[in-house]
């Protein structure tokens, strides 16, 4: 950064060796979110994690971000500052400088967030590097902030743990950054995406978008999703297919290369590297032998739907 908040417009010298990454993401209360599930500053987190999580997509690393913020009549200093502080808790996490922004009355309460990152160009992934015969991987079981947000709505008995498990992975969700740049420095990672809206619909758009269609032939769920699931009377895969704002990564692997490279990640991580299908030619998404519905979270959905 060479110039900050204070002016008319940041300024800072991008790397002459990488690329910039730029994504924006707005929230708005009654939409994207409900101010009962979570605190202000929960809220804060989150709208910086979900944008983080795009430059992790594309293998970068969080430089910089600008925060307007649309503000009822309602909201008081206190409660302003305590949205502010988990914004800047969250960008501090991943060394993001927030550069700048914008203040406005709304009628609803509304994060806009403008987000750059760098990465090597060599190192660049997308959503439409893969082909046909590709691994489908993820980068950790999916379904916690889904269980966590259904948790807000009505408890359910599924232990101390577990419930805080999914109301963190909600609330407070962690962007794959590291992983996302160790994927990205593979020439054997053939595409990829953050999970935002839900494996189903994301693994659709990820096939698409590569020209493919895929075959998903396992959903890793993560144990609190499947108490909840079960509590619930759900299938725990379908439940997880379905939950949005994992943001964990979704890749396309040279087959011949996914077990090294899983091997490597586990050493990493501490974790797996999760297979979950492969691409293929014929369009569509098949899970369990038949064509998959697009399950997951639409914001243009009527309420209700």
């Amino acid at each position: 950064m060479l110039l900050g908040i204070g002016d008319d417009a940041a300024l800072w010298q991008p790397s002459r060796s990488h690329r910039s990454a730029i994504s924006t993401d707005m929230l708005v209360e009654g939409v994207d979110f409900e101010r009962d599930a979570m605190t202000l500053g929960d809220m804060g987190w989150r709208a910086m994690a979900a944008n983080v999580s795009d430059l992790a997509a594309m293998g970068a690393r969080p430089v910089l971000a600008t925060v307007a913020l649309g503000l009822p009549q309602t909201l008081g200093l206190d409660e302003i500052l305590e949205l502010y502080r988990g914004l800047a808790q969250c960008a501090a996490s991943w060394r993001l400088t927030i550069a700048g922004g914008d203040l406005s009355r709304a009628v609803a309460l509304t994060i806009a967030i403008a987000v750059v990152g760098e990465v090597r160009a060599s190192n660049v992934k997308t959503r439409s590097g893969g082909r046909a015969g590709g691994v489908l991987a993820v980068t950790g079981a999916l379904g916690a902030a889904r269980a966590g947000l259904e948790l807000t709505r009505r408890d359910e008995t599924v232990g101390a743990a577990l419930k805080e498990e999914a109301l963190r992975a909600f609330r407070r969700p962690q962007p794959r950054v590291a992983e996302g740049r160790f994927l990205a420095a593979s020439r054997n990672v053939e595409a990829m995406m953050d999970i935002s809206d839900g494996l189903a619909r994301d693994a659709g758009r990820l096939a698409a978008a590569s020209g493919c269609g895929a075959l998903l032939d396992a959903v890793p769920v993560a144990q609190s999703a499947r108490a909840v699931a079960l509590a619930r009377g759900h299938d725990p895969q379908r439940f997880a297919l379905a939950g949005g704002e994992d943001f964990e990564l979704l890749a396309a692997i040279e087959p011949r290369a996914f077990a090294h490279l899983a091997r490597r990640y586990a050493a990493r991580f501490g974790r797996k590297l999760e297979r979950i299908g492969v691409l293929r030619a014929e369009p569509g998404i098949v899970w369990e032998g038949a064509t998959l519905e697009e399950l997951g979270w639409d914001h243009f959905a009527p309420p209700g739907a």
